[in-house]
């Protein structure tokens, strides 16, 4: 749970260029207001209401490289992960680099590339803090110029993230993605920035812990599954397919979108799968 504060700490926090992080066990909650030892109290920012049952065991400070602090508070409370139920509805994930992935329904996640968008302005603030002298009043106020363009991207990015996968965990029991090597594929196809870009990873942790806390499913599946180039219709798998092949032609007259082709292949092998562990 994390909420933002409006107020500088005490003397006796070591500041530094990076964001830092510190625990405070002896904390209190004071309505919007934070109780942390030796300092009076912060006004908060609450971003979702909290339980008189639940018990505050720590709290975590942390400051962004813009300046901004945050408070991630620990809870004791009951478990509130429903129950697993049987799945009913599942979709298939295919992950794209343009618009960060497929679904097998057809429809696309239609993502921003919300650092693509910004690099250009995000090239000029990072000229402008070159030119500045290290240590200046003028390097400073750059600097955090900077910090805030690179904080603006990972807060759409997250935003957008946080609806999709809420949206996909409301509306299916299971959801199947392949369980890809990211980091392989950022670092050996040269494929990096489209890839950090994505941010298809954290949306995939996202969709994990709020398909989990609904009682539902993600399915991964093999990474060396031929979900490209397997009819999705007839199952006959082609032998040669490139990546410049965007319609995937089938003998028996199926024809479609490639990445929805791979999207129905996951969902069909995540039924399989499940069905093989229910």
């Amino acid at each position: 749970m994390i909420f933002k504060l409006f107020a500088k700490f005490g003397e006796f926090v070591i500041f530094s260029a990076r964001s830092f992080q510190i625990e405070f066990l002896d904390c209190k909650l004071e309505g919007k207001y934070l109780k942390l030892p030796k300092m009076t109290a912060v006004r908060m920012k609450l971003h979702r209401p909290i339980s008189e049952k639940w018990k505050l065991k720590s709290v975590t400070v942390s400051r962004e490289p813009s300046g901004k602090y945050f408070a991630s508070l620990l809870f004791c409370c009951e478990n509130q992960t429903a129950e697993k139920r049987p799945a009913e509805k599942f979709i298939g994930i295919d992950f794209a680099m343009q618009g960060m992935c497929v679904f097998s329904t057809g429809k696309r996640a239609e993502y921003p590339m919300f650092y693509r968008n910004t690099e250009k302005k995000l090239a000029r603030e990072q000229r402008k803090l070159s030119r500045c002298q290290k240590g200046s009043q003028n390097y400073k106020k750059q600097k955090k110029r900077v910090a805030l363009c690179h904080e603006k991207i990972r807060n759409q990015r997250k935003d957008f993230q946080h609806k999709l996968s809420a949206s996909l965990a409301e509306s299916f029991d299971a959801v199947c993605v392949e369980d890809l090597n990211l980091k392989g594929m950022a670092g050996g196809l040269h494929l990096g920035k489209g890839v950090h870009d994505n941010g298809y990873g954290l949306f995939l942790s996202m969709l994990e812990y709020k398909l989990e806390e609904r009682g539902k499913y993600l399915i991964k599946v093999d990474r060396y599954f031929a979900s490209s180039k397997i009819c999705s219709v007839c199952r006959n798998k082609k032998e040669e397919l490139s990546l410049s092949d965007r319609i995937y032609y089938c003998e028996c007259g199926n024809r479609m979108d490639r990445d929805v082709n791979a999207a129905v292949n996951i969902m069909n092998e995540g039924k399989r799968i499940f069905a093989e562990c229910a």
